[in-house]
């Protein structure tokens, strides 16, 4: 568990308020192990910066694809903001190295926990928003968040996307996901599964459930297929 102020150093913004920061990076499980010390959870925090992502979010697409209907602006926003996309997100600021997580919560893996990753970055926006305001939260938001919109898309659609490739490339052939290795303990387990088409194997990926797996062997098929390289 790193020194708080290194957070401040990686995101590029300085807090007035230390204590904003600290209740970001809070969990839950560890408040409740310090409950007779008053200390807070990131759960409110959580609750308010959803809300200025949301905001931001909506704001930059409605600006910047001036050409796409409600309804494919909803389906975008949701593929930036769903909770695997945030934990990448939170990964690129070493997030997870931050986070105070009560005893048995590190024991069962929860730092590497897209749940909790992504919660806590969301409680890093709200916090933002409370020390410096709407623009220094709306800033990290676009600089951390709201970048590389493509591949985000790319992601999150990735085995519809896959689908109808293989339509059109491979009719009649139907797009498979075995698992093929499951490592770590019960309660911090990583899935391994890998992909065929047909009786053709692609790509293999892995997750912390099996549905997460198969999302990553169809994006890493997605870049192959295509001739790209993996963000």
């Amino acid at each position: 568990m790193r020194n708080i102020s290194e957070l401040e150093t990686i995101i590029g913004y300085t807090f007035q308020d230390k204590e904003l920061l600290e209740n970001a990076m809070r969990h839950s499980s560890f408040a409740n192990e310090c409950r007779l010390h008053n200390v807070k959870d990131n759960e409110r925090l959580e609750f308010l910066g959803d809300a200025v992502l949301e905001l931001t979010s909506s704001e930059f697409l409605y600006q910047n694809y001036p050409d796409l209907p409600e309804g494919q602006l909803s389906r975008l926003r949701a593929s930036i903001v769903c909770e695997p996309t945030l934990a990448q997100c939170a990964a690129d600021v070493e997030l997870s190295s931050f986070l105070r997580l009560g005893k048995g919560e590190e024991l069962t893996g929860g730092r590497n926990r897209d749940s909790i990753v992504s919660d806590a970055l969301e409680a890093l926006i709200g916090a933002i928003y409370l020390d410096g305001g709407f623009t220094d939260a709306k800033e990290f938001v676009l600089r951390f968040i709201m970048n590389d919109i493509e591949n985000k898309k790319l992601f999150y659609d990735s085995k519809t996307i896959l689908q109808e490739l293989v339509q059109s490339r491979y009719k009649g052939e139907v797009i498979r996901y075995q698992l093929t290795g499951e490592e770590g303990p019960d309660h911090d387990k990583t899935f391994i599964v890998q992909l065929f088409v047909g009786e053709k194997a692609f790509e293999s990926g892995s997750g912390r459930t099996k549905k997460a797996a198969e999302q990553q062997a169809a994006y890493r098929t997605i870049l192959k297929l295509k001739g790209q390289k993996e963000a």
